[in-house]
């Protein structure tokens, strides 16, 4: 019966509670450095496809609406009488800063309907992370 007892308690040896948490500590620390910035580039260049997105479709598609309402005009008054004619009417960017439409005099040459500009991500216009619904 000695005999029995013995191996039994060799055979119930396991890993201890601490050294499981000092093995979830180091895969914590792993993906905090390696997956956390991959993850966060992902969630940057998520919103600059959205905001390229949402330009285009105020540009090439709320504009020819509001347009097809208004014939007389040929520019909107300002940017939120396009609201009207977008799935989501908040009309910020995915940075929370106001998007700018160029029409008529204020667009550039050969501009054709409305030139929508978000100033992207540092919020200021002229740099090179702004968003354009258009590649002029």
């Amino acid at each position: 019966m000695k005999k029995l007892s013995k191996i039994v308690g060799k055979a119930q040896r396991g890993m201890t509670l601490l050294e499981i948490m000092i093995v979830l500590a180091i895969l914590a620390l792993i993906m905090g450095l390696v997956v956390g910035p991959r993850v966060m580039k992902m969630f940057s260049k998520s919103k600059e496809d959205i905001a390229r997105a949402t330009a285009k479709d105020i540009a090439y598609t709320a504009y020819p609406q509001w347009s097809s309402t208004h014939p007389g005009k040929s520019c909107p008054d300002s940017i939120n009488d396009l609201k009207e004619f977008m799935n989501d009417p908040n009309m910020a960017d995915p940075w929370g800063n106001q998007w700018k439409m160029l029409c008529g005099p204020s667009a550039p040459q050969g501009t054709k309907g409305v030139l929508v500009v978000s100033p992207g991500e540092d919020g200021k216009e002229g740099t090179s992370d702004d968003i354009k619904s258009s590649d002029q």
